[in-house]
């Protein structure tokens, strides 16, 4: 990654929206949240944007109680953008975050485990119950 091109923050006043949606539109999981949906879930989440130049090419984001577990979800990086070691430079960014150390930490996804092996996450079979979300 070339840090003069590409960097990250977590300043949730540069994420713009309309960049989310279609950024979010890329995935399996989240291809169909409204914007207004995308704005409850960054308001309530520790964001992380990437970003080349000023432009939003990636994103994940954590959700936590600060004291005994965390979630990283919508973990994307644009598709223009892949393969360029970003996924691992996001996750890089997640794992160093001071707030995190020491807290049980969760996801859930279809692919990547590689990547996420790297930060020590593991596989837990026959340990995860959900609820399916409903449309209202």
């Amino acid at each position: 990654m070339n840090n003069l091109e590409y960097y990250i923050s977590t300043d949730k006043s540069k994420l713009n929206i309309e960049a989310m949606n279609s950024l979010l539109r890329q995935s399996y999981w989240a291809n169909e949240r409204t914007e207004e949906t995308i704005f409850k879930s960054i308001e309530n989440s520790i964001c992380y944007g990437v970003y080349k130049n000023e432009e939003l090419i990636g994103f994940g984001r954590v959700v936590t109680d600060y004291s005994t577990v965390y979630w990283i979800c919508d973990i994307i990086i644009d598709i223009n953008h892949r393969n360029n070691g970003l996924g691992k430079k996001l996750m890089e960014n997640i794992m160093a975050t001071k707030e995190l150390e020491g807290l049980l930490g969760i996801l859930a996804t279809q692919d990547a485990h590689g990547l996420y092996e790297q930060y020590d996450f593991v596989k837990e079979p026959h340990k995860f119950m959900m609820k399916k979300r409903t449309r209202l």
